[in-house]
C-alpha cells in the first residue's frame, strides 16, 4: 500500500478509497460506512487496498 493512500485512509476513508479505485461501488459503500461510523470506514478503506494488491 502507498504511504499517501493509507494516511487519505485514515483520515478520509472515502478519499483513500477513491484514489485505489475510482467511482466503482466500493466508494460509495465506503461513504455510506463512513457516515454509519468513522471506524467501519476507516477498516473497509484498508481492506479495499489491502485487497487490490
Amino acid at each position: 500500500m502507498d504511504f499517501v493512500k493509507v494516511i487519505f485512509a485514515i483520515i478520509l476513508p472515502p478519499v483513500g478509497v477513491f484514489m485505489e479505485v475510482g467511482l466503482r461501488g466500493a466508494f460509495w459503500l465506503n461513504i455510506l460506512l463512513t457516515f454509519l461510523g468513522y471506524i467501519p470506514g476507516i477498516v473497509h478503506a484498508v481492506w479495499v487496498m489491502a485487497s487490490r494488491r
